[in-house]
């Protein structure tokens, strides 16, 4: 017998009981196990599983967001151990799907989130027995496979935040256990399918982010087990179903948008419910409707009608919303210029001096600055697991900037950021915007996956769409400069960075979205300061100007030096009319100063006078006399200015009493008593001119003629003397040379094609 040293034989007796544990792993984890593992690992880019020890060990910890790295196995018998969860999150994983996965029979659960995963979801997944399917925040691609609808455990799966082709597949209706579906920001088409109404144990929706045409609100009335509900941007039309008031479990409602339109329903929410509130607290109409309830949000939608009584019932829970109103701000000098380093500290950049942005305000508020500039920012992040939304972000990158001072930090907001220039003169502004994406990372890593899509709005009209900065900048930490020019002429500018729902809401982190502007540079292109002389001064000097002038025409215009004689002179040019104008002294002259004793009869605004003019006083070569029969007009009645057209006012008179065989003044029917004019405004609100067309003519009239000449006598008869058309053009309607702009539609209509 030989004997062995005695190191020799400890070496050898630890060999043996190593070999002896990892033959006895092997044997507990079957062997087309263990060969599958390898095969998936090698297809998802997973290089460090170690398998000289128990897959079913395979753990690692990182402290990093979302990071998680484990292969859990059922309990073992005595014999064999089954894999039946695999999670590898955020670990920037860049291989594809494998569909070996169907070799792990027991596999239930899947996370795969955060990675740089591509390809598309194997249609051999559709045949396991998963019970969770988590590939969020990668970029995979192509159409979701209807094969997923045979999943009969199914009960969560998050798809969110991918670049995916086509529609949702109606086969998803048959995942009757499905409790949880996510599947925002990925590219997909609508509608979305009415089969997922079906889907009753549902108690987390979210879809987003759906191209395609419109479609009406999905039928969601049977999940009564809805808590969070997210339908964003998905092209939503129709009205708000009020079955949404008895979802009693709902605790977070994202409708915005979509095109919804109509009245908020009365049941649709329990006021008691309700803790906060960010929006226009003082309309009561919306157009463009924008609320944040606690966790109601109805962003960017076309609501209508009288605000619900829960909300106006719990306003001591209003915010102060993003509504900024300039119009209480003192200006100590007009300015021509403005420079903000947003979120930033003061810096000189080429010889301006950009201002200190660092007020932290929070969600829904607003900062005035102690010179001429303002911000508003509206919203709150949403799922980002945090109590105070940050609204300042400092670089997390690598810069790559000329000027860097102005991009170490940006200014952000989750929905609406505006910035506003005040006390500023009048001109035409040249606008620089610099932008820098600070917040994602690049490489290829799921952090540089991240899109922040924002508009861009100068003085309210859209300037830039689908703004991305990573994609014009042409990559992260590099800067991108936008120009524009607007032009300022009440002395306020607005300068809006609006999210409007698209890109990504997780990436790096939750909560990452929304308008990013790092420095706003403002000055007046054709501004320059007077020169020896201060600002106060010109505007003191210009003032006194202006009231020098506007005194002196407002005395010419008393004495009737302003009557527009040539005017009306020239609407008269031309016509075969035998007929003048006369001055305000001609006619006090011939009425004997509107003498009681030439009055022949009252009108609606005033009275009716009998007036000779001798041929002296006419030249309105000329030998006649003239009795004429004036209707005054309602500035003369009101204030006792006779002005240009109130002939074409007393015109309008007579033809209504022509029309309608009436006296102006003695118009009565079963109804109403009232003045000819005020009958003939009734009808034609009613829509039926044609009563007021004299009766005994029976039906011997032409309907065409009549129409166009009531509504010349109701254009003549308006109350705004610059809306009734000077004589000339009321010869023109009447002769049928031109038509009323109100009659356009139905003369097209009412008038054959040969008798145009």
């Amino acid at each position: 017998m030989r004997i062995f040293p005695r190191n020799f034989a400890s070496l050898a007796i630890g060999i043996f009981n190593s070999f002896t544990t990892f033959a006895s792993v092997a044997t507990r984890l079957p062997p087309e196990e263990v060969a599958a593992l390898k095969e998936i690992g090698k297809t998802l880019g997973k290089t460090d599983w170690d398998f000289s020890v128990d897959p079913c060990t395979f753990s690692t910890e990182r402290n990093l967001y979302g990071f998680e790295d484990s292969v859990t196995c059922n309990p073992c018998n005595d014999t064999v151990c089954h894999i039946t969860r695999i999670a590898l999150k955020a670990q920037d994983l860049q291989g594809t799907l494998p569909p070996e996965l169907v070799r792990l029979t027991h596999l239930e659960d899947i996370d795969l989130s955060r990675n740089y995963l591509n390809g598309t979801i194997p249609p051999e997944w559709g045949s396991m027995k998963l019970v969770n399917i988590s590939l969020e925040f990668n970029q995979l691609s192509g159409p979701i496979p209807p094969e997923l609808g045979s999943l009969p455990r199914l009960w969560k799966l998050h798809l969110t935040s991918n670049y995916f082709t086509g529609e949702l597949p109606k086969e998803l209706a048959k995942l009757t256990t499905l409790k949880d579906l996510d599947i925002q920001s990925s590219g997909l088409d609508g509608p979305i399918p009415p089969g997922i109404g079906l889907l009753t144990k549902l108690s987390d929706l979210r879809i987003s982010d759906l191209n395609g045409s419109q479609a009406s609100f999905p039928p969601l009335n049977n999940l009564t087990s809805l808590k969070n509900l997210f339908l964003r941007s998905c092209n939503i039309n129709g009205t708000l179903p009020e079955y949404l008031g008895t979802m009693t479990k709902l605790k977070i409602l994202d409708l915005s948008f979509n095109n919804l339109s109509g009245e908020i329903p009365s049941n649709f929410i329990d006021q008691t419910t309700i803790e906060m509130m960010y929006g226009y607290q003082h309309l009561i109409y919306f157009l463009v409707f924008f609320i944040l309830l606690a966790n109601w949000y109805l962003t960017e939608n076309l609501l209508s009608g009288p605000v619900p009584s829960w909300m106006l019932q719990t306003s001591t829970n209003i915010g102060n919303g993003s509504c900024l109103t300039l119009r209480g701000f003192s200006c100590d000098r007009k300015r021509s210029s403005f420079h903000i380093n947003c979120g930033g500290k003061e810096v000189s950049i080429d010889g301006n001096k950009y201002e200190r942005d660092r007020d932290e305000i929070g969600p829904s508020n607003y900062y005035r600055s102690t010179t001429n500039w303002a911000f508003s920012s509206t919203g709150n992040f949403m799922d980002d697991d945090r109590t105070d939304d940050p609204s300042i972000l400092t670089n997390s990158s690598r810069l790559s900037v000329h000027n860097s001072e102005l991009y170490m930090d940006a200014r952000i907001s989750p929905i609406s950021l505006t910035y506003y220039g005040f006390c500023l003169v009048k001109g035409n502004y040249d606008i620089t915007l610099h932008f820098a994406e600070i917040m994602f990372n690049d490489g290829k890593s799921y952090s540089s996956l991240g899109r922040r899509i924002f508009d861009i709005y100068i003085q309210g009209k859209r300037v830039q769409k689908n703004f991305n900065i990573d994609n014009e900048a042409g990559g992260i930490g590099k800067e991108v400069i936008k120009k524009y020019t607007a032009k300022v002429t009440d002395g306020t500018l607005e300068i809006r960075f609006y999210w409007a729902g698209k890109g990504t809401t997780g990436l790096p982190t939750r909560g990452v979205y929304g308008p990013l502007i790092s420095a706003i540079s403002v000055d007046n292109l054709d501004y320059e300061p007077p020169k020896g002389i201060s600002a106060g001064a010109v505007v003191g000097i210009m003032a006194a100007a202006a009231f020098v002038i506007i005194l002196l025409l407002g005395i010419l215009w008393w004495r009737g030096f302003l009557i527009r004689k040539d005017t009306m002179d020239q609407d008269l040019k031309g016509l075969d009319l035998q007929t003048g104008s006369f001055t305000l002294r001609q006619i006090k002259a011939a009425t004997n100063n509107f003498d009681e004793a030439n009055k022949i009869g009252e009108g609606d605004f005033g009275s009716v006078y009998e007036s000779e003019l001798a041929p002296f006083e006419l030249g309105g070569d000329i030998d006649v006399r003239i009795e004429k029969k004036v209707y005054m007009a309602p500035k003369y009645a009101m204030h006792g200015y006779l002005i240009d057209k109130v002939d074409v006012y007393s015109f309008g008179i007579v033809a209504l009493e022509i029309v309608s065989g009436r006296s102006d003044t003695s118009y009565r029917t079963k109804e109403y008593c009232l003045y000819l004019l005020d009958w003939a405004l009734v009808l034609k609100q009613k829509g039926d001119l044609m009563e007021l067309v004299d009766p005994t003519l029976g039906s011997d009239f032409n309907k065409i003629e009549v129409t166009v000449m009531i509504n010349v006598a109701l254009l003549c008869t308006n109350v705004s003397p610059i809306v009734r058309p000077a004589m000339s053009s009321v010869v023109s309607m009447l002769e049928g040379r031109t038509v009323p702009a109100s009659l356009v539609n139905w003369f097209q209509i009412q008038t054959p094609p040969m008798s145009r």
